[in-house]
């Protein structure tokens, strides 16, 4: 009498190493799509897309740095919390200026405020939200000004 005792095996999806081999592959992808999203999301802003464009640009605004030069525009900037002052000295300087801060690598946290003249020479603005780090500013008369000052400054 032969009789076969066998267990009966379990289907495939009942097993421990069908799990495990399909988890390595698909733990890559989850990581992968993670790191896309976190690549997207936190981009840099330094790269143009445009280049040539910004290069014609960057053309123009030195034009308008030289001339601030030739007129002999100068501006010192200095920060209390949020209040901002601006010194000034030079020729062609209106009653309301126009000053534009940009974070270095932080394209959303850029914005620009009117600058109002308390003295002849001295132009005050209260920012939004006290400014930390570093910051590039540029001070101008307004859309189509002929002349700009900018600079850096860690605030």
């Amino acid at each position: 009498m032969n009789t076969q005792t066998t267990d009966p095996q379990l289907p495939w999806y009942r097993q421990f190493w069908p799990w495990f081999l399909i988890a390595l592959p698909g733990s890559v992808v989850v990581a992968a799509l993670y790191t896309l999203v976190l690549a997207n999301r936190h981009a840099d802003d330094l790269v143009v897309d445009e280049y040539y464009k910004e290069g014609l640009a960057i053309n123009r605004e030195i034009r308008r740095q030289t001339a601030a030069d030739a007129l002999g525009i100068v501006a010192t900037v200095t920060t209390d919390g949020r209040q901002l002052d601006v010194q000034m000295r030079g020729d062609s300087l209106g009653s309301e200026l126009r000053l534009l801060l940009s974070h270095p690598l932080e394209a959303e946290r850029d914005f620009a405020v009117p600058l109002r003249e308390l003295s002849p020479g001295h132009y005050r603005v209260l920012l939004p939200t006290p400014l930390e780090g570093r910051w590039h500013w540029i001070i101008d008369a307004g859309a189509g000004s002929p002349w700009r000052v900018d600079g850096e400054q860690h605030f």
